[in-house]
């Protein structure tokens, strides 16, 4: 017989998520759990599933949990695209809160791109911050989540 592999579960950079509601909503309705991974203490519904987990305020504390423990059967949320790179490597499906998918062919441009603007930023250049969170990036997200949960339990993970 066919026994599933580790079972999905979803890791949230969770500080700053945007989307955090919806990860409740449709963790619910595949009975997948949800791990909240945060520097200060964030609620979280009351649910056997979901569960939180409170890191220290050292510098990447949250994505270090995260990273070191992801990998496949695991969906990691976050914008962070050096964590998107770290989960990437650890064999994870990563989503960010948009919607759009990190994949290995396109996380080597997204810290390309990352790394220009910090040091553009740096060289006191002026740059416009990310545009703000829209209704459109909420229903991407919702359908990548959607999509990676049912591709990953096509996979065999429970």
């Amino acid at each position: 017989m066919n026994e599933p592999k580790n079972p999905v579960r979803i890791l949230v950079d969770a500080d700053a998520c945007p989307v955090k509601a919806e990860i409740y909503r449709v963790a619910e309705r595949y009975g997948v759990s949800v791990i909240i991974v945060a520097n200060d203490y964030i609620a979280v519904p009351p649910n056997p599933l979901f569960s939180r987990i409170v890191v220290s305020d050292g510098f990447d504390a949250a994505d270090d949990w995260i990273a070191e423990r992801a990998g496949p059967g695991d969906i990691v949320v976050t914008a962070d695209v050096p964590l998107a790179s770290r989960g990437v490597k650890a064999g994870a499906t990563v989503i960010g809160p948009n919607g759009k998918p990190f994949s290995e062919a396109a996380i080597g441009m997204a810290l390309a791109t990352r790394n220009l603007m910090t040091d553009l930023r740096a060289a006191g250049q002026i740059t416009s911050g990310p545009r703000p969170f829209s209704a459109k990036d909420r229903s991407s997200f919702l359908s990548a989540l959607d999509l990676a949960i049912n591709k990953l339990r096509r996979a065999g993970h429970a």
